[in-house]
């Protein structure tokens, strides 16, 4: 037995040791997501966003709607256009999982998944620069680090979760842009295509690490080269990425960082004053501040976790080392107040909103650091089966402390049978920044009519702002035989008979990305109401009206470009495949 451990492993106990390695991953994953097995779906602050997303999709696939632009749930049942802003990878995977699942084990099974996710591809990438065992362990860490499960049980953020398993291979190719531009470019923009902040954060990363490594190896062209991959990458996602930019302009995106969500708002260990606030401002401040002390906590056990390792890792002076080290403080830096000017003038960063959202990428420098500090393989079974008990025992203990502090749990309106059955009755209320310019959603009323036929264009409107009932008003309303002929989420079509003129209200928000034909006549001038609606001109006798999503010039322009990145992808992994036959034939 003796002779057995010292010699190298035969074929078959190399496998058996790689089949070790996967189990204990795929262990530790099981043990993280166990509490929401038991207890069931925690309500976390972005839970119910992410549930409604991926209803409304399998909603718009029952009406033949493969990719969806409008949430028409939102504003209660008026919509908004937040498909055209929000990216698509997260509800896609989870209108899929809900589309095969019960919508109550839909979250566990994105869980899972997410964090399966973000487990593999660590360990692929920790393979470049460690041994296999070490590679393991570190993903381990990865995956069960405070952060990490913050995000899954206390945030529900399901798309910053399913982010975290593209930032390990950003690592992974943008370091090796020699040979791996085109999956770095892929990579790009599959994190891009799940999470904005997390795409600023990653590209953010990339180049630190990129500037560090090609400083210490003396070669400029990696950062040439990983520009590229970015450049490709990002160009991938035009489809996307440049309709939510241009269509800025017509919504009201700037509330996304208003009061409590500001950076400044939300430093290490900071608060919201509570003297002088309405009774539901300081509510959501009393909240805003327990949320901080969290993360906090979580930020200085993630910090001291990244410098122990480090320090002990040091003297292996490994190539990733030092751009880790870099990476990491910077990281601490953005946390402190007196960074406020850098995330002010940095472009796009203001929009993460929470410095702390960058504790994802802490988390991953943590963990690599830890594999690094590592002694290397195991040698004997017994370090094996410590090694793995340790990781066993570590996975248990966090698992117990998400279902302690972090799991949220849900009440008669947050739980998923509740938000279903609001779903398909009277609808959510609208996300803020997804607001039509020079419109106010809190004045949109609950449990209006799809149509209404009324002598001018802003009767009926709200006399306040807090999304109250629908209540008719006899004198501004016209009598006329009204019929829903279609109600789709981006179609509708209504047939209006009237004896006198007036103006169709519908029960959605006007959006310049809507066609809008009477009698088959374009009405592309509209009156404005203050609570957003569309307000279409009628006339006496019969019109037919026809409200039709369309293809804007800026979503041409990004299908364009998102093509001709992917005609460059294709002809790239053609002209290596011909150089390798060509090789080969040689």
């Amino acid at each position: 037995m003796k002779f057995w451990f010292r010699f190298p492993a035969s074929a078959s106990s190399e496998a058996t040791r790689v089949q070790r390695r996967r189990s204990l991953l795929l262990a530790v994953v099981g043990i993280a997501v166990l509490p929401l097995a038991w207890r069931g779906t925690s309500c976390g602050q972005d839970f119910d966003f992410h549930l409604q997303n991926w209803q409304e999709l399998v909603a718009h696939w029952q009406h033949g709607a493969i990719y969806p632009h409008w949430a028409e749930s939102a504003n209660y049942l008026a919509g908004e256009p937040r498909f055209v802003f929000y990216p698509p990878l997260s509800w896609i995977l989870g209108g899929l999982l809900g589309a095969i699942l019960p919508w109550t084990w839909t979250p566990v099974a994105f869980t899972l998944l997410a964090l399966l996710g973000a487990g593999f591809s660590f360990r692929a990438m920790a393979r470049e620069w460690m041994p296999e065992d070490s590679a393991t362990v570190a993903a381990c860490l990865y995956v069960v680090n405070p952060y990490m499960l913050f995000v899954a049980y206390e945030r529900g953020a399901m798309a910053e979760l399913l982010a975290a398993t593209w930032l390990p291979l950003l690592v992974l190719f943008g370091l090796r842009a020699r040979q791996s531009l085109l999956p770095l470019a892929v990579t790009v923009a599959a994190i891009w295509l799940t999470n904005a902040p997390a795409g600023v954060m990653g590209c953010y990363m990339l180049a630190a690490l990129v500037a560090v490594t090609a400083a210490q190896e003396k070669d400029w062209r990696l950062i040439g080269r990983a520009a590229s991959g970015v450049a490709l990458g990002l160009g991938l996602t035009g489809f996307w990425l440049v309709p939510a930019l241009y269509e800025q302009r017509w919504v009201e995106i700037t509330r996304a960082i208003g009061p409590l969500m500001r950076v400044e708002d939300s430093f290490l260990f900071g608060y919201a004053k509570l003297a002088g606030v309405s009774a539901d401002e300081r509510f959501d401040a009393i909240y805003h501040n327990q949320v901080l002390r969290t993360v906090s906590w979580i930020a200085v056990a993630l910090f001291v976790g990244a410098v122990v390792t480090a320090w002990l890792a040091r003297r292996k002076r490994n190539a990733i080392w030092m751009p880790l080290v870099v990476v990491g403080a910077g990281v601490c830096i953005l946390q402190l107040r007196w960074s406020d000017g850098v995330w002010w003038l940095t472009p796009e960063l203001k929009f993460l909103q929470f410095p702390w959202r960058w504790m994802m990428v802490l988390g991953l420098v943590f963990a690599a650091l830890a594999g690094l500090a590592l002694r290397g393989e195991a040698a004997t079974r017994r370090a094996i089966a410590v090694r793995a008990v340790v990781m066993l025992v570590l996975a248990g203990g966090m698992a117990v402390l998400s279902s302690t502090l972090f799991w949220q749990p849900c009440d008669e309106e947050d739980n998923v049978q509740a938000q279903i059955a609001t779903f398909h009755d009277r609808g959510f209320g609208g996300t803020d920044e997804y607001t039509p310019q020079n419109a106010d959603n809190s004045e949109i009323q609950q449990a209006l009519p799809q149509v209404r036929l009324l002598k001018t264009p802003n009767a009926e409107e709200a006399s306040d702002s807090n999304n109250s009932q629908w209540t008719a008003d006899p004198t501004e309303e016209i009598s006329a035989g009204v019929t829903v002929d279609r109600w789709n989420p981006e179609h509708k079509s209504i047939t209006i008979t009237s004896e006198q003129p007036g103006y169709a209200v519908l029960r959605l928000m006007d959006y310049p990305a809507w066609r809008v034909t009477r009698n088959n006549a374009d009405v592309s001038e509209r009156a404005r109401r203050s609570d957003g609606l569309m307000a279409i001109p009628v006339e006496a006798g019969t019109n037919h009206i026809d409200v039709r999503w369309r293809i804007t010039t800026d979503q041409w322009v990004g299908i364009g470009l998102s093509l001709g990145a992917l005609a460059i992808t294709l002809a790239w992994v053609w002209k290596g495949r011909r150089r390798l036959d060509v090789s080969g034939f040689r």
